[in-house]
């Protein structure tokens, strides 16, 4: 079993570069590592955090005071099926170096989700989506370790309970550990149909029209980078959890008394008469522009959704040997750089003026670990 390492900063395993300490914390090597490592913990009835890429990740000051079990499993299997090819990733590949990988060996569903931060094991958690693609479009199956039952089990796509930004693995998420994830994708140099407006406006295309692979990853790679979604050292704005809100899906009352008070807001219909709203602009004519700043934290001035800490950016990387890692990674920046705190009570600002502007609760979309919105 890994060895265990206690009173380590959790701050620079994350994007946000926020969260305390934890009592304890270790890195699995493998799907069977990170089942033993977790099952244990279970057994001595010890609080367990599953980390990832820290990407989507919102730590407490106080930290984590049971085992953080850092994911570092790899490998990646490739099986032909005709035209199309099913990959299974281990949890601990990297998202976007596999994303890579489809683009060059040419195949085609994941594209638009270049650029996004974070591990394969947490792509079905999130049900991670990004201009006009979601991975439930081509996740058929994902093995998992059940705390509950001991057992080690290969769900279905329709057992994972996808929603926008949702699966059953987000709403338990002491219950399931994603150990690898398999996703089918068309053996294709086109990318899917293009679906997002923005997108297609980048691209000079129509919606549904279809580019090169190669295409819409540089074109989808531009857009994030423009909005500080890429992890750049050199930019205080990618120093974020990404989108800190999902965008409301309104009921037909709901978006009724929206239009009452924002006639002409932009929507998108959506099945059985709801309606989804851009938060980003909820936000913004909510009175919270881009730069909007609250002590240490600030929302980017790329990005509306974003909420970030730009005095933690000069941390970069993960730290990886154990001495470092007994260390808690890279010295913490010193001067202005925010707390969790910091984020929640910003967090708060923009979610409490939404809902007195407009009658809608944004909800967070990153995991809170030790706080509350």
């Amino acid at each position: 079993m890994a060895d265990r390492v206690a009173g380590v900063r959790l701050a620079p395993f994350t994007t946000l570069r926020v969260g305390g300490a934890a009592r304890a914390f270790a890195e699995a090597s493998s799907a069977e590592e990170l089942v033993e490592l977790v099952s244990a913990a279970d057994r001595a009835g010890e609080p367990v955090l599953i980390l990832g890429g820290g990407s989507n990740l919102v730590i407490s000051d106080e930290g984590f005071d049971g085992l953080v079990v850092r994911v570092g499993s790899r490998g990646v299997d490739v099986r032909d099926e005709g035209s199309r090819v099913v990959v299974t990733a281990q949890s601990g590949e990297d998202w976007d170096a596999l994303v890579t990988r489809a683009v060059a060996e040419g195949w085609s569903g994941v594209e638009c989700l270049s650029g996004v931060p974070g591990l394969v094991g947490s792509t079905p958690i999130q049900n991670v989506g990004a201009y006009g693609q979601d991975v439930s479009q081509t996740v058929t199956g994902v093995r998992v370790y059940d705390r509950r039952s001991g057992e080690l089990l290969d769900l279905g796509a329709d057992e994972c309970g996808f929603a926008y930004r949702h699966s059953s693995f987000k709403a338990d998420l002491s219950r399931y550990v994603v150990l690898s994830v398999t996703y089918e994708l068309d053996r294709s140099d086109k990318s899917g149909p293009i679906a997002y407006k923005e997108l297609a406006a980048r691209l000079g295309v129509g919606i549904g029209d279809r580019v090169t692979l190669h295409e819409a990853r540089h074109a989808v790679m531009e857009l994030r980078k423009g909005k500080g979604m890429v992890l750049d050292a050199a930019d205080p704005d990618t120093c974020s959890a990404g989108s800190f809100f999902t965008n409301p899906v309104l009921s037909a009352a709901q978006a009724a008394e929206l239009s009452r008070r924002a006639p002409g807001h932009p929507r998108w219909d959506m099945p059985g008469g709801a309606v989804k709203v851009p938060a980003a602009w909820l936000i913004e004519h909510a009175g919270f522009a881009k730069g909007y700043r609250r002590g240490p934290a600030r929302i980017s001035t790329k990005h509306t959704l974003a909420l970030t800490n730009p005095g933690g950016h000069a941390v970069t990387g993960f730290p990886s040997d154990p001495e470092e890692i007994a260390l808690g990674g890279p010295a913490r920046p010193s001067g202005d750089s925010a707390t969790a705190a910091d984020l929640l009570a910003l967090a708060r600002e923009v979610r409490d003026g939404v809902e007195a502007t407009f009658g809608v609760t944004l909800v967070n979309e990153p995991v809170l670990v030790g706080l509350s919105l």
